[in-house]
């Protein structure tokens, strides 16, 4: 299993008077982090509408000011932390080393990264399903997402092109086209597991049951590109 990348949990408000916020930091990165970590949960739990700056600052015991300074606005702070969730998945993709391993292994490993991924950060799936419902519209104002998301149809290319060249897959394929048939069985396990469990008594989220879908969503992508 590939470690995880945890989402920040928001720490309940404190009883009696609030203490002052600072209004200074010598670590502003380690503040903006901070800010983020709070943040992509009071985003995924609540969508961009219901999410409250209140809330983030006093979790982060900064102050509305500061979120304002750094980010502009909700919006901006929202974006950012769009940013920043792409920026992680993409980030620990690199360092699956797929370029050392033979292409049907290395296509294995990136599938079972991605289940892996999507399950240990429920609060992607929720971000990612909340700017859909958005249709996109905050994620079009970021300079960098696209940007960010180059390299993973790159190192599925370069994969599938190595698998090609071995004769191990079938030639024909489109990448974006085997990328989002990754993503989308690997996001349903997270973003339908509530309903889907309700409607059919079926718990995604137990380990037998995580255990036969992740190998058997593994199986079906390379049997896809298989020659």
């Amino acid at each position: 299993m590939n470690e995880p990348v945890h989402s920040a949990r928001v720490r309940p408000a404190r009883n009696g008077p609030k203490a002052k916020a600072p209004t200074r930091t010598n670590d502003p990165e380690r503040t903006m982090a901070g800010i983020l970590e709070v943040a992509t949960q009071e985003f995924a739990e609540k969508g961009l509408a219901g999410a409250r700056i209140d809330e983030i600052a006093a979790a982060t015991q900064t102050s509305k000011r500061m979120i304002y300074y750094y980010f502009g606005s909700k919006e901006g702070l929202y974006i950012a932390v769009l940013e920043e969730a792409y920026r992680r998945v993409r980030s620990i993709e690199a360092e699956q080393q797929l370029e050392g391993l033979p292409p049907e292994q290395a296509l294995r490993r990136l599938v079972a990264f991605t289940f892996d991924h999507h399950h240990n950060n429920p609060a992607y799936i929720r971000l990612v399903a909340s700017e859909n419902m958005n249709r996109a519209q905050f994620m079009a104002q970021s300079r960098i997402i696209q940007g960010l998301n180059v390299p993973a149809i790159e190192a599925i290319r370069r994969l599938y092109e190595r698998g090609v060249a071995s004769g191990e897959f079938r030639p024909g394929l489109d990448v974006v086209d085997i990328h989002a048939s990754i993503s989308a069985l690997t996001f349903f396990n997270v973003s339908n597991r509530h309903t889907f469990g309700l409607i059919f008594k079926h718990d995604l989220g137990a380990p037998e049951t995580l255990a036969l879908r992740r190998a058997n969503i593994v199986e079906m992508i390379v049997r896809y590109v298989r020659a």
